[in-house]
C-alpha cells in the first residue's frame, strides 16, 4: 500500500505528499471564487453576464499553454516548469486582489489559469520518477488518485471557505482575495524544497513552428465555441472560426510527421494505447466541465415549471459537495479496481459509471434523493477518470514524452468542456420560451443536456474496448508484448 520505494528516483510518500498540497491549492482556486461571484460583479461594476468572459478567457489560455508547458517539462524537467507555472499563477492571483477594473481583472483571471498544467506535470513527474522501478504505472495510478482527492477536497474547502472568509472580513473584497494568493505563494516553496526533479531526456528540441500552428488551431476552435455560447447560434462567423481551426490541423499534421522531434508526436498519438485515452478525455470533458452549471440550475428551478427541485443556494451547495465527495471516493477506488482487474477494465467501468449516472436523469429526476443518486454514480466515474486518464497517457507514452501525453488529456478535456458549454447554453436558452418562470429553461432542454453527457461517456466506454487488454500495466506484466508502446518510435 505504501508508495515508498528504496530505489533512487522512485515514487515516495514524501513526493506525493508535497504534490498533494499543490493539488489542494489547485482545488481551492477552483472553488474559492464561486460564492464570491455576485460580490465580484458588484466590486468590478459589471453585469452578471460579463462574468462569462472570465471563464472563457481562462479556458482559452489553458487550451493553449498546457501543451507547450508540458513539452517544456519533458525537455527541461517537470519540477522546473511546475515552479514557473506556480510563479505565474501566484502573480496573477495577487493581481486579482489589487485590481478593480474589468480589463485588468480579466487579464489576471486568464493568467491565473496556468494552474491547469499542475496536474499533468505532476503525473508526468511521478511516472518518470517511478519508470525504473518496474511498478511505475500502478504507483502512478495510486498517486494520481490521491492527487484527485486533494483537488476535490480543495474545491470543497474553497467553496465553503470563500463566502465565510468574505463575511468574517466584513465584506472586504481585496483582503479576501489575498487568501488564495497567499496559498499559491506558500505552495511554491513546497514544490521548491519538497519535490525532486525528474530526469529529462537530453537532446530534445522545441518545435516552435509546430506549437505556433497548434496554438492557432486551438485558439480558433475554442474561441469559436466561446463566442457561440456568448453570442448564440445565429452568429455566422463563429462557425467560420471553428471550421478554419479544424482545417489548420491538416497542414499541421503533415508538417509534424516530417519533424524529428515534433510538438505532438502523431506516431505515438495513433497508437492503440494512446488515441482512445485522449479521445475519452475529450468526451468525458463534456460532463466533467460542462454539466455542473446545468445541474445546479436544474436543482434550483421552481417546480411550477413542471420539473426541478426548487432548492435554495445553500442546499444546492450541499448537493454539489456530495458530488465532489463521490469523485473523491471514485479516485480512491480506481487504483484498487485496476489491481483486481486491469487498468483497461477499470477505465471502461469508470466511463460506464459516468454514462449511467447521467442517463438515469432521463427517468429519475423528480426527487432530491433521485438526483443525488444520479450525481453520486456519475461522480464515482468522473473522479476515477480525472486522475486515471493522465496516468494512463503517461504509461502509454515513450520516455521523454510523458508531459506532452498527460498535458494532451487536459487539452482535449478542455475542448470537450468548451464544446459542451456552448451547446448546453444554446439548448437551454432555446427552451426558455416555454418555461413558466422567467429564468428557467424547458425540461426537454435539460434532458437533452443529460442525454449528451451520458451519450458521450457511453461512446468513450465503447472506444476503450479498443485498447489492448494489458495496456497501462506495470513493466513486468507487459514488457515484451507492449515494448513498441513504451519505447521511442523508430519509424522517423
Amino acid at each position: 500500500m505504501s508508495l515508498v520505494r528504496g530505489k533512487a528516483g522512485a515514487i515516495t510518500l514524501g513526493l506525493v505528499g508535497y504534490l498533494f498540497l499543490v493539488e489542494l491549492v489547485s482545488g481551492i482556486l477552483q472553488g474559492f471564487y464561486v460564492p464570491l461571484i455576485p460580490d465580484l460583479v458588484e466590486h468590478l461594476g459589471i453585469r452578471d453576464a460579463d462574468f462569462n468572459w472570465f471563464e472563457a478567457a481562462q479556458l482559452l489560455l489553458s487550451a493553449i499553454v498546457v501543451p507547450i508547458l508540458a513539452k517544456l517539462g519533458d525537455m527541461y524537467g517537470h519540477k522546473r516548469i511546475l515552479l514557473i507555472s506556480t510563479v505565474l499563477t501566484a502573480g496573477a492571483t495577487w493581481a486579482l486582489a489589487f485590481t478593480g477594473d474589468f480589463t485588468t481583472f480579466l487579464i489576471a483571471w486568464a493568467l491565473q489559469g496556468f494552474y491547469v498544467v499542475w496536474l499533468p506535470l505532476e503525473v508526468a513527474l511521478i511516472f518518470d520518477r517511478g519508470r525504473t522501478t518496474g511498478t511505475g504505472a500502478s504507483q502512478t495510478r495510486r498517486a494520481a488518485g490521491y492527487l484527485v482527492v486533494a483537488l476535490e477536497a480543495g474545491a470543497i474547502l474553497g467553496a465553503l471557505g470563500g463566502g465565510r472568509i468574505f463575511t468574517a472580513l466584513g465584506g472586504d473584497v481585496q483582503t479576501t482575495l489575498m487568501v488564495p494568493a497567499i496559498a499559491v505563494t506558500l505552495v511554491f516553496f513546497a514544490i521548491l524544497f519538497g519535490v525532486p526533479e525528474s530526469k529529462p531526456l537530453p537532446g530534445r528540441n522545441l518545435d516552435l513552428v509546430g506549437f505556433i500552428v497548434l496554438t492557432l488551431g486551438l485558439l480558433l476552435i475554442t474561441s469559436g465555441l466561446t463566442f457561440l455560447r456568448i453570442n448564440g447560434p445565429g452568429t455566422w462567423w463563429v462557425y467560420v472560426f471553428m471550421v478554419v481551426g479544424v482545417l489548420v490541423f491538416i497542414p499541421w499534421g503533415r508538417y509534424e510527421l516530417r519533424q524529428k522531434d515534433p510538438a505532438i508526436d502523431l506516431r505515438v498519438l495513433r497508437q492503440p494505447t494512446m488515441w482512445p485515452v485522449q479521445l475519452t478525455a475529450g468526451l468525458v470533458g463534456v460532463s466533467i466541465l460542462g454539466a455542473q452549471a446545468p445541474l445546479a440550475t436544474f436543482a434550483g428551478t421552481d417546480p411550477v415549471n413542471g420539473y426541478g427541485l426548487g432548492l435554495e443556494a445553500d442546499v444546492i451547495s450541499y448537493l454539489i459537495g456530495a458530488y465532489l465527495v463521490s469523485m473523491i471516493i471514485g479516485a480512491l477506488i480506481f487504483p484498487r479496481l485496476s489491481k483486481w482487474t486491469s487498468p483497461r477494465v477499470a477505465l471502461i467501468v469508470a466511463a460506464f459509471f459516468v454514462a449511467t449516472g447521467y442517463l438515469l436523469f432521463l427517468v429519475n429526476h423528480t426527487t432530491v434523493v433521485g438526483v443525488f443518486v444520479n450525481m453520486a454514480i456519475a461522480g464515482l466515474g468522473s473522479g476515477a477518470l480525472v486522475g486515471a486518464l493522465p496516468a494512463a497517457a503517461a504509461a502509454a507514452a515513450p520516455r521523454g514524452q510523458t508531459g506532452v501525453a498527460t498535458g494532451l488529456t487536459n487539452t482535449t478535456k478542455t475542448i470537450g468542456g468548451s464544446f459542451a458549454s456552448a451547446i448546453f447554453a444554446i439548448v437551454l436558452a432555446a427552451g426558455a420560451a416555454s418555461a413558466v418562470t422567467q429564468t428557467a429553461s424547458s425540461l426537454l432542454g435539460y434532458m437533452t443536456v443529460f442525454a449528451i453527457c451520458g451519450g458521450t461517456a457511453l461512446i468513450a466506454a465503447v472506444l476503450l474496448f479498443l485498447v489492448p487488454k494489458l495496456a497501462f500495466a506495470d513493466i513486468e506484466v507487459d514488457a515484451e508484448e507492449f515494448a513498441g508502446f513504451v519505447e521511442e518510435p523508430t519509424d522517423r
